[in-house]
């Protein structure tokens, strides 16, 4: 059995926060107004293999690109659908087995593979699609990377939450 480490102060900071994040967002999941988490996804779009991005949980997609899904490269298009379902059925993993320190999973399907880079602790991921022919050691450098430049900007707005509290 799993155990849960509820009592854990980085769990609670990063459920304050996310639910902070949740609430900033509209029902259609684009951003409203600026967002540093965005920002990030907003660079990692950048990147010529990475046709979408976005932090996520199950059910839901918790912070987009500042375009939302316009920001998506058109490829994407193509698959979304079932990859956005499938999605779904992968964070139930995630859900199982963060706690015990699950950290990245991937999946293929048709012609792309979906990345999901388990926030520490938590149900949230930061997912990328990319081609399935994708140099994925290079992206895996810049995913790790914006998963720690996410989870910074994350404890910086606890850090600002605990100063106006």
């Amino acid at each position: 059995m799993i155990k849960k480490i509820e009592d854990n102060n980085w769990v609670k900071i990063c459920k304050t926060i996310i639910n902070q994040i949740l609430l900033r967002i509209s029902k259609d999941g684009v951003n409203l107004g600026s967002d540093p988490i965005a920002d990030v996804l907003d660079d990692l779009l950048k990147l010529d293999d990475i046709l979408a991005c976005m932090v996520a949980r199950q059910n839901m997609i918790s912070v987009m690109p500042t375009q939302g899904t316009d920001g998506f490269k058109p490829e994407i298009y193509q698959t979304w659908d079932i990859i956005h379902r499938a999605m779904d059925d992968v964070f139930t993993v995630i859900r199982e087995y963060s706690q015990a320190g699950l950290a990245e999973m991937e999946f293929s399907l048709q012609d792309s593979i979906a990345l999901f880079y388990v926030f520490p602790d938590t149900e949230n991921a930061l997912v990328a699609i990319i081609p399935s022919l994708s140099n994925k050691g290079l992206i895996a450098v810049e995913m790790e990377n914006a998963r720690r430049e996410i989870i910074a900007v994350l404890e910086k707005m606890d850090q600002q939450q605990i100063k106006t509290a």
